[in-house]
């Protein structure tokens, strides 16, 4: 949820706590990501600052935040809201773009996504070929 955001007000963590420093979609994530997770030595509240080339939020069409599991099914099918991706080419991001990859390893002090980057790809695959249905 912390990359796909209702609001224009970034959050972060795993409790999705408003971004802090304040963030909003028009910062610039280079102001303070770099291109790749940097671990912290110093003590601070957290362990690590997370880091990607293409770092940033998702537009505020692709905002996942409070939704339903069938709502965000409907959205991520919708190329009008899910960056112009046919299915095989949603396939293609989910399973493979290394931005996505990133929910796997997230850096010191975050949980990773549960399964694999693989995993979600086989699932999606599956989901396609049955029909690309929504709850």
């Amino acid at each position: 949820m912390n990359c796909h955001p209702a609001t224009d007000r970034l959050l972060q963590g795993n409790d999705k706590h408003p971004h802090r420093p304040v963030a909003t979609r028009d910062t610039l994530c280079v102001t303070c990501h770099t291109d790749r997770n940097f671990t912290l030595h110093e003590e601070a509240s957290y362990r690590s600052i997370p880091g990607h080339p293409r770092w940033m939020a998702a537009p505020i069409e692709m905002a996942w935040e409070g939704k339903s599991v069938g709502e965000i099914c409907r959205q991520i099918k919708d190329p009008d809201r899910n960056g112009g991706r046919s299915l095989s080419l949603l396939h293609e991001h989910l399973a493979h773009d290394d931005l996505v990859a990133w929910g796997w390893q997230p850096g010191a002090g975050r949980d990773p996504a549960p399964g694999s980057q693989a995993l979600l790809g086989e699932l999606v695959q599956a989901w396609i070929d049955t029909g690309a249905l929504c709850p």
